[in-house]
Parts: C-alpha cells; sequence; structure tokens
C-alpha cells in the first residue's frame, strides 16, 4: 500500500514513522520547500518531532502532485487553518479511489464546518471515502511506542475497517465507529476546555477544581455535540471524554500549556507568539462560542474561556462568574 501524509507537524511525522514501521511506502509532505529540504537532509525533524530518526525509505518532498501519485490512502495533518488549502491544493491530484484520513482537530472559522465538511467541499469525490482517525494520541508518547488507542470514524463501514486495519499496531490500538460527527466533534471542541484547565493550572487550583471543571466540560461538549448530530455515547469514549482528559493532564499538551501561562497572568499573545506548534482551541473557542448561540445550547465554561482569551477578563473573575451561577440540578 502507498500513503501520503501531508503535513509534517509531530503528528504527521508520528503516523508516518508508524506506517513505514508496518512496511507501508510513505511520503511525508511538507509545505515549506526549505523545511522538506532540512527534514530530508537531516534525516530528524528537530523543529516538531526532535530525537525520532526518519528512516530513508520515508519519502519527504513539498511538492504535492508527487506526494500525491499512485496513492492509495491519504493522511491530511495540517493546522484546522489550513486544510481547506490544502485539500484544494490535493483535489487535482488525487485518486479518485484514494481512502482520505483526517487527523485534523477543529472547527473552520466563519463556516464552523467539521474537517471532513471541509475535505468534502473542496474535493467532492471523497465523501464516502472520507475516515476521521481521533481519540487521546500524544505524538511523542505515540512516537515512543506507548500504548494509545483511537478510533476510525466514516459513514462507510468499509473505510473505516480498512483504515482500523492500517493504522493498527501492537501498541497503537484502532476502535471503529459509524458516528463520524461525534467522533470530530469530540476532537474539536475538547481542546476549549484542555485551556481552562490549563488556566486551572496556572491558577494554582488543585485536583478538586480540574475534577470539576473536567465534569462539567464533558457535559458542555455532550450538549453541543448531540445538537449538532454527534451520538450521546461517542462523547463518553476515546474521542471525547478520552481525548478531553489526556489534553488537559498531559504536559505535552499545546492548549493547556496556553491555558496555564495565561492562568498565571500572561497575554494571550505573548504566549502564542512563543510556540512553534499551533494550539488549536485558541481558534475553536471562538467558533464554539458561536456554534452555542446558534443552537442555543448553554455553554458557560467555554463563553468564561472566551472572555478571557479575546476580551480581556481576569481568569479569577471567570471561576467566580462559574462558582456562582444559579443553583441547578446535575444533568
Amino acid at each position: 500500500m502507498k500513503i501520503a501524509v501531508l503535513g509534517a507537524g509531530n503528528w504527521g511525522t508520528t503516523l508516518a514513522l508508524l506506517l513505514h514501521g508496518k512496511g507501508y511506502e510513505v511520503t511525508l509532505w511538507e509545505f515549506f520547500p526549505e523545511r522538506a529540504e532540512r527534514i530530508k537532509r537531516e534525516r530528524e525533524n528537530k523543529e516538531f518531532l526532535p530525537g525520532f530518526p526518519i528512516p530513508r525509505e520515508v519519502k519527504i518532498t513539498s511538492s504535492i502532485e508527487e506526494a500525491l501519485q499512485e496513492k492509495d490512502l491519504v493522511v491530511f495533518a495540517v493546522p484546522s487553518h489550513a486544510l481547506r488549502n490544502v485539500a484544494s491544493l490535493s483535489s487535482p491530484h488525487l485518486s479518485p479511489t484514494s481512502i482520505c484520513v483526517s487527523v485534523v482537530k477543529g472547527i473552520e472559522e466563519n463556516t464552523f464546518l467539521r474537517m471532513s465538511q471541509v475535505l468534502e467541499e473542496e474535493i467532492p469525490h471523497v465523501k464516502s471515502k472520507v475516515v476521521v482517525l481521533s481519540g487521546p494520541s500524544i505524538a511523542r508518547e505515540v512516537a515512543q511506542q506507548m500504548p494509545a488507542s483511537v478510533v476510525a470514524a466514516s459513514i462507510s463501514e468499509e473505510n473505516a475497517r480498512k483504515v482500523q486495519e492500517v493504522f493498527f499496531t501492537p501498541y497503537f490500538r484502532v476502535y471503529r465507529s459509524k458516528d463520524i460527527v461525534g467522533v470530530e466533534l469530540g476532537g474539536a471542541l475538547k481542546n476549549v476546555y484542555a485551556i481552562a484547565a490549563g488556566i486551572c493550572d496556572g491558577l494554582g487550583f488543585g485536583a478538586n477544581a480540574k475534577a470539576a471543571l473536567l465534569t462539567r466540560a464533558l457535559a458542555e461538549l455532550k450538549r453541543l455535540g448531540v445538537a449538532m448530530g454527534g451520538r450521546p455515547e461517542t462523547f463518553s469514549g476515546l474521542s471525547g471524554m478520552g481525548d478531553l482528559l489526556v489534553t488537559a493532564f498531559s504536559r505535552y499538551s499545546r492548549n493547556r500549556h496556553v491555558g496555564e501561562e495565561v492562568g498565571k497572568g500572561r497575554k494571550l499573545d505573548e504566549v502564542l507568539s512563543e510556540m512553534v506548534m499551533v494550539a488549536e482551541g485558541v481558534r475553536t473557542t471562538k467558533s464554539v462560542v458561536r456554534l452555542a448561540e446558534k443552537y442555543q445550547v448553554e455553554m458557560p465554561i467555554a463563553r468564561e474561556v472566551h472572555a478571557v482569551l479575546f476580551e480581556g477578563k481576569e481568569p479569577k473573575e471567570g471561576v467566580r462568574n462559574l462558582m456562582g451561577r444559579a443553583l441547578k440540578e446535575e444533568d
């Protein structure tokens, strides 16, 4: 099987290594030619995944045409705000028989589309061939071959099963699901609450506060996800609760890091300017607040995160607002 991985960030590089380890012919595509040349020359992605050699059998290119030539499966592993452009570049070169796997976790700003919907708009012939792969999967841990489990979701049972088999290894277990909406939303929405968890850490709160936050965050996440067409049980699985937990606790979590620094009193722009990788939750927070309004869903935690990030509210004030809300029955 010939596979292209589009996006040489930490997750794209990790998946390229995983797939090569299974014996597949893998091409890793990087948008910027100078980065592609550096990775090819050094045989290591020192910027995004240092410490993990890339075998010479893994082809590295910045040519989208070369990357997609005669590929059976294409993995989209770019930041959410770049997906539409990359999908558009890919469309003329993508085989009609290729399975497209999205590992992108986000919601497109302004359109509020899920990532699979963006792919379907830009590459119309792939609709039944889009599979979403999502779940608690910190790239560095997977690269170290530590145990992890994810979910492959598609409207096509056949394609979900194929992706499940392609990605499965003794250290990377893959389940499958027909709920592509729920799996995709879980992966995108949890990033907002990972920022909230980081704010908790930055404020110096303890385990009680974080446990309460994540429990209520899951209730919010599920509320919006079901309103948008996801199945309730999906949000209690790997792509919902599982991904929320790992992103809220891992020291490698970019979104948690952003929240922690903001909780310590630093400005968002200052924190982001120091980061090499993208914290998807920052953009997603804007989309979630607008989606909550559209679907008339109550999401107080997401609203307070938005207020702290973009409206100048002090983190402690946001906590006071949440703790002082009208008393209610638990849902």
